[in-house]
């Protein structure tokens, strides 16, 4: 079943709260996933230096050593930071670069996302204490995006947990199922997309780091999906500027989404934009089938 919530601030009068507010909204999702959830917020935004989110799940990784190796390897300095399993790097290296040597040189470790402004967080449990355990609620910034997941066809497990994020600061979470995943996937890695999972959502994060990179805006890229991502989805999206929500031309999966002067949010239920401040005086609606709603801060 799964559920998505997506918070864009379009003033910065929200900003400090940021992740308090996406944190309440996620709680009201638990039921539709009770067995996993991630998050990414954007946040702490600057040009001179990529943040990459590591995941090492259930192992003992040195990350001081591995910066070392990266350095040596690549010829620039990389720090760290811990958040439980999760490694934040940091780099005036190619983010790309790095992420290709992590995924070929540190076994069992996933990049979950890479980019300016991007921090990624996900596990396995109840999404309440999930984003507890994360420190999603002390998160400043300008959007987030989270996911609750409910693995009625696949085991429960982190890989297959959302967002999920394959190119610089762009992250998409999912509700639904892509029929062509499996030769879509075969594509996107002949064009230079790398996978670390088996997920469809990947796949569909893949697309559009792909049409991204090629030079598509992020409305250009999602009006290319609805001609060649088969299946039923709601995706959320989010990239370095920007926040979309789109739905598939059938638009069986549940949406809502709301806007004030301050904010524009979107839930798989309303009841989790009513947590959010003033949302009274908040113009609500259901996105219509294969229509891109996007915002941007440029």
């Amino acid at each position: 079943m799964c559920g998505i919530v997506g918070l864009f601030l379009k003033t910065s009068r929200h900003e400090p709260e940021l992740g308090r507010l996406t944190a309440l909204m996620l709680e009201q999702m638990r039921e539709r996933g009770p067995d996993s959830a991630g998050f990414a917020v954007y946040g702490d935004d600057k040009d001179d230096r990529t943040k990459l989110t590591v995941l090492s799940e259930g192992i003992n990784t040195d990350w001081g050593e591995v910066c070392s190796q990266l350095e040596t390897a690549l010829n620039g300095a990389v720090t760290h930071r811990m958040v439980l399993d999760h490694a934040i790097l940091e780099t005036a290296l190619d983010g790309t670069d790095v992420r290709d040597w992590i995924i070929k040189n540190v076994p069992k470790s996933t990049v979950l996302g890479s980019g300016h402004a991007i921090e990624l967080y996900k596990a396995v449990g109840d999404p309440r204490l999930v984003a507890e355990r994360y420190g999603l609620a002390d998160r400043a910034g300008t959007h987030a995006i989270a996911h609750t997941r409910m693995a009625t066809e696949s085991a429960v497990t982190t890989a297959g947990s959302h967002p999920f994020s394959t190119g610089k600061d762009s992250c998409l979470v999912h509700n639904g199922s892509l029929s062509n995943h499996n030769l879509l996937r075969e594509i996107l890695e002949s064009k230079g997309e790398s996978f670390q999972t088996e997920n469809d959502t990947e796949v569909a994060a893949g697309y559009l780091a792909w049409r991204l990179r090629e030079g598509d805006t992020l409305v250009e890229a999602l009006e290319r999906g609805l001609d060649e991502l088969d299946g039923f989805y709601t995706f959320c999206i989010g990239t370095r500027d920007g926040f979309a929500v789109v739905r598939d031309p059938i638009a069986c999966k549940p949406a809502v989404m709301a806007e004030t002067d301050d904010w524009v949010a979107m839930s798989s239920e309303y009841r989790a934009i009513a947590q959010l401040p003033d949302v009274g005086d908040a113009e609500v609606w259901e996105p219509e089938p294969a229509r891109i709603f996007a915002w941007s801060r440029t």
